[in-house]
C-alpha cells in the first residue's frame, strides 16, 4: 500500500516514515508542496498523508490543485490548526479527513485504514498461494485451513512476497524493508530466515517450493502450483470471492488498457468513416495521426506486433499526405526532415490543398479495418518480464562424483554459469592454465588418488588470489576448516548439500549487480507505454517514476534524483531532443544517463539524438529484454564509474 507523506519537518517526517513502514507501508516522502504535487501526478499512491504548513505549496492550495485536475485519491490533512473555521477550509479545500497535531499514532493509522477502506484500496485483505493463505486481518498464515506458527519476521517476508508476485528482491532491500537502517542484520540473516520459513511450511503439507532465486539479484515467488495467485477480494454482502491474477505484469497492464487500444482505433475508424464522406476536417485529422502514431508504438509491446505494423502504415500515409499538402506554404515546414518528426508543436493540415486518389482513401480504409479485426484476436503472450537476464560466469568444478558434477551442468544455465568439470586435480591444473574461472568448487578427497585438495587450493591462492574458492568436502573437522580458513579459501560447504545451497554458496562469492533500488524516470505522453515499461522494470527492483506532461519534467527531476532517464523523442509542448539539451546545460545534471525511445531508427534521426546528448536508443515497439539489459547495465556501468579509483572515461 502505497501512501504520499507531504511533510517538510524532518523530524515528524521520519518518525511518521518508521511508524507507517512498520505498519507494512510503503512510503515516498516529499519536503515541500511543489514536490508533492508532482509526485502525486507522476506517481500512483493510494493516500497522501499531508501537513497544511509546508514551504512552496502550502497543503490547502496543494488540495485544491489536485482536485481541480480530478485527483480522487484520498487526503489526509495534518494540521496544528483546530478552530471549526481551519477545519472547514481543509475540508473544503478537498480533504477527506484531518488529523490534529499532536496527534495519537494508534489514531492516525485507525484513520488511514478508514480511508482506504472507503476507496477500497485494502478491499483484498488475504493473499494466498495455492492453498497456502495470509490473512492480513488476522494476521494469521494457514495451509488447507491448518494454522502455521510464524515469527514476526517470518510474517513480513511471506507478506512481502505474496504482495509482489512478480517482484525480485535482494537480500539487501528484504533487509531494508524488513529492518529498516538501524537494526539491520547481516545479508546472510536473509537467508536463513527464508530457509526458517520453508521448514516451517514443508511439515504441513507444503512440498512445492514457493520461492525461486533469481540468480545475482534475489528472490521471487514462483508462480502456484494452479499457475495462479488469487486476491480473496470482499464483495459489499461481506463474503469473499477469488480474483484471479495469473498475468504477467506486462499483460496485466494490457488488461488495464485493452479499452485504450480500442478507443484509439475508434478516433481512426471516425476519420475514414469522414475521409469516404468527403468531410474529413482537420481536428479529426490531427487526432488521427496522433493516435496512429501511439499505437504504432505500444501495440507491439503488448501481443499486437502486426497491430503496430498496421498503425505505422496508416502514420505514414498520413504524414506522406500530409507533407504533399503543404508544399505550397514553405515558411512554415522544419528545417529537416529530423525537425519535421520531432516537432513540438502540433503539425499542419494533413489534406489541404491536396485531393486523396481513389485508390489512397481505399488503402487508408483497408488499413483501418484490418487493425480493427487485429483488436479482436487474443493478444500474443508475453514473457518479456520473466525473461531471466543474467551474468554468465565461468565455474570449475573439481570433483569426481559424476552424479553430483552433471546435476549441477544441468541447472547451471538457469543460474547464469557455465561449468566446467575436473575429475581429478591433474586436469583442474590443465585446465585452470587454459582460462582461469571466475570462481571454482573444490572438493578436497579424491578416491583415486592420495594428493590431497589442500595443495590445490594452496595453489590457486598463490596464483590467482582473486578468484574465489569455495572448498565443498565431506571432510568437517576443525582442522580442516582451520587450514581451508588459513589457504584462503571463501567458503566452506560441508557435504551432503542440494544444488541450490551449491549455486548459493556460488552468488554469495561472485561479484553483485548494483542496480538494486535505482530510480528511473520514464517521460512518455502515452499513458499505455509508460504502464508498460513500467511494469518491465519494476520486478527488476527499480523504483520507476513516470510522467506523461513533459513540461513538468525539471520539477519531478528535481524532485526524485532519479539514476536513469528513459525519454520518449516525440512529445507534445517539449519534446525528447529538447529535454535532452537541458539535462546535457545542467552543471549538476549533465552526466545523467539518457535513453530514448523512438519510433525512427534512420540515420539523421539517431544522430540527431546522439548529438542532443542522448546515451543510448531503445527502438518501438520496445522488447523487454532489450529494454531490461540496456536500463540495468547502463545503471550499473555509471555506479562502477563513480566508485573512488575508476576511470570516468
Amino acid at each position: 500500500m502505497k501512501i504520499l507523506l507531504v511533510e517538510d519537518d524532518v523530524l515528524l517526517s521520519t518518525a511518521l516514515f518508521e511508524l507507517l513502514n512498520a505498519n507494512r507501508y510503503t512510503i515516498d516522502i516529499a519536503s515541500n508542496g511543489q514536490a508533492g504535487l508532482e509526485l502525486a501526478l507522476s506517481t500512483e499512491y493510494e493516500l497522501i498523508l499531508l501537513d497544511w504548513l509546508i514551504p512552496k505549496l502550502d497543503g490547502i492550495t496543494l488540495c485544491r490543485q489536485l482536485r481541480s485536475q480530478g485527483y480522487r485519491k484520498s487526503i489526509l490533512l495534518l494540521t496544528g490548526k483546530n478552530s471549526n473555521a481551519d477545519i472547514v477550509a481543509g475540508l473544503d479545500a478537498g480533504a477527506d479527513d484531518y488529523v490534529i497535531k499532536p496527534f495519537d499514532p494508534e489514531a492516525l493509522l485507525a484513520r488511514i485504514r478508514s480511508l482506504l477502506r472507503r476507496n477500497g484500496a485494502i478491499s483484498s485483505s488475504t493473499l494466498t498461494w495455492g492453498n497456502l493463505c495470509l490473512d492480513q486481518s488476522a494476521g494469521r498464515v494457514t495451509y488447507n485451513q491448518q494454522e502455521i506458527p510464524l515469527t514476526a519476521t517470518e510474517y513480513k517476508l511471506l507478506e512481502l512476497f505474496l504482495q509482489n508476485p512478480d517482484r525480485i528482491f535482494s537480500r539487501a532491500v528484504i533487509l531494508d524493508r524488513l529492518w529498516g537502517f538501524d537494526d539491520a542484520p547481516t545479508e546472510n540473516a536473509v537467508s536463513t530466515h527464508i530457509k526458517d520459513l520453508r521448514k516451517k511450511l514443508k511439515p504441513v503439507g507444503l512440498t512445492e517450493e514457493f520461492l525461486e532465486t533469481v540468480y545475482g539479484m534475489g528472490y521471487r515467488l514462483k508462480p502456484a502450483p494452479n499457475r495462479s495467485i488469487f486476491v480473496m477480494e470482499t464483495n459489499q454482502d461481506g463474503k469473499k470471492k477469488p480474483g484471479p491474477k495469473d498475468m504477467t505484469s506486462v499483460n496485466r497492464v494490457l488488461e488495464r488498457f485493452r479499452n485504450s487500444f480500442v478507443g484509439q482505433v475508434a478516433v481512426l475508424e471516425q476519420a475514414k468513416t469522414a475521409l469516404l464522406a468527403g468531410n474529413l476536417n482537420e481536428d479529426l485529422q490531427q487526432r488521427a495521426l496522433r493516435e496512429a502514431h501511439k499505437l504504432a508504438g505500444s501495440m507491439g509491446s503488448f501481443g499486437y506486433p502486426e497491430g503496430s505494423r498496421l498503425a505505422r502504415k496508416i502514420e505514414h500515409l498520413l504524414l506522406e499526405q500530409g507533407a504533399g499538402g503543404r508544399e505550397n506554404v514553405p515558411s512554415q515546414e522544419p528545417r529537416n526532415k529530423v525537425e519535421q518528426g520531432f516537432q513540438s508543436s502540433p503539425p499542419l493540415p494533413l489534406f489541404e490543398d491536396s485531393s486523396l486518389s481513389p485508390e489512397q482513401i481505399s488503402n487508408f480504409s483497408q488499413l483501418v479495418t484490418a487493425l480493427q479485426q487485429e483488436l479482436t484476436k487474443p493478444a500474443v503472450t508475453s514473457t518479456a518480464a520473466n525473461v531471466p537476464m543474467k551474468q554468465t560466469h565461468r565455474l570449475l568444478v573439481i570433483d569426481d562424483d559424476t552424479m553430483l558434477t552433471e546435476q549441477l551442468q544441468a541447472e547451471a544455465d538457469s543460474w547464469g554459469i557455465r561449468i566446467k568439470v575436473a575429475p581429478n586435480l591433474a586436469t583442474a591444473r590443465s585446465l585452470f592454465s587454459l582460462k582461469a574461472p571466475d570462481a571454482v568448487l573444490l572438493d578436497l578427497s579424491f578416491t583415486e588418488i592420495e594428493e590431497d585438495g589442500l595443495i590445490l587450493l594452496s595453489e590457486i591462492v598463490e596464483r590467482s588470489p582473486n578468484i574465489p574458492v569455495i572448498v565443498f568436502t565431506g571432510r568437517d573437522s576443525l582442522a580442516d576448516r582451520l587450514r581451508v580458513s588459513r589457504l584462503g579459501a571463501r567458503q566452506f560447504l560441508h557435504k551432503p548439500a542440494t544444488t541450490e545451497e551449491i549455486f548459493q554458496a556460488i552468488a554469495r562469492v561472485l561479484p553483485q549487480p548494483q542496480t538494486s533500488e535505482a530510480k528511473v524516470l520514464i517521460v512518455d505522453d502515452d499513458p499505455v507505454i509508460l504502464a508498460g515499461l513500467s511494469a518491465l522494470l519494476t520486478p527488476w527492483g527499480l523504483e520507476v517514476i513516470t510522467l506523461s506532461q513533459s513540461q513538468q519534467f525539471w520539477k519531478v527531476l528535481i524532485a526524485t534524483s532519479p539514476d536513469l532517464v528513459v525519454l520518449d523523442l516525440e512529445m507534445p509542448i517539449v519534446n525528447g531532443l529538447e529535454l535532452c539539451k537541458v539535462v546535457r546545460q545542467d552543471a549538476q545534471w549533465g552526466d545523467l544517463p539518457i535513453l530514448v525511445v523512438t519510433a525512427h531508427i534512420e540515420p539523421e534521426f539517431l544522430q540527431q539524438a546522439f548529438a542532443a546528448g542522448a546515451d543510448d536508443f531503445i527502438s518501438k515497439p520496445v522488447l523487454g529484454p532489450e529494454l531490461v539489459t540496456r536500463v540495468l547495465s547502463r545503471i550499473q556501468r555509471t555506479r562502477w564509474r563513480s566508485q573512488p579509483g575508476k576511470s570516468q572515461a
